[in-house]
């Protein structure tokens, strides 16, 4: 697998469209990070890692209002054919403050406003709204 956060975004978008109340998938600290900062903000319920098995899994339960999804929509920016960084003073707003950007920096995976408040840049992985 060349791209895991891609291979993370789409299937949180295909579970979240298929209506499923949980997924898994293999664990990775990288994805771990993601999950546990979309938790965070409210976009999915809760994630834990499964460690029952030969290789570890991390599962993930989608989270729903309503019977609508709390994510309306995912875009991978960053991709390993077209690297994005981002200064501190140019983090975007994603739709004006109701998404988030997620961002590898040096002091690990953090949200758009988190990266600002600790005025710090780094690698835009995604916009999640």
């Amino acid at each position: 697998m060349n791209d895991p956060i891609a291979d993370l975004l789409t299937r949180l978008r295909n579970a979240t469209g298929a209506r499923k109340s949980e997924f898994s998938m293999p664990y990775s600290k990288l994805k771990s990070e993601v999950a546990r900062i979309l938790k965070k903000e409210g976009y999915i319920s809760d994630c834990e890692l499964v460690t029952s098995s030969k290789h570890p899994e991390l599962k993930i339960r989608t989270k729903f209002v309503n019977k609508t999804s709390a994510i309306t929509g995912l875009k991978r920016v960053s991709r390993p054919g077209l690297r994005r960084y981002v200064g501190a003073g140019e983090i975007p707003r994603v739709l004006g403050g109701m998404g988030i950007a997620v961002l590898s920096t040096p002091r690990g995976v953090l949200s758009g406003h988190e990266a600002r408040k600790q005025n710090v840049g780094g690698e835009l992985l995604a916009y999640i709204w």
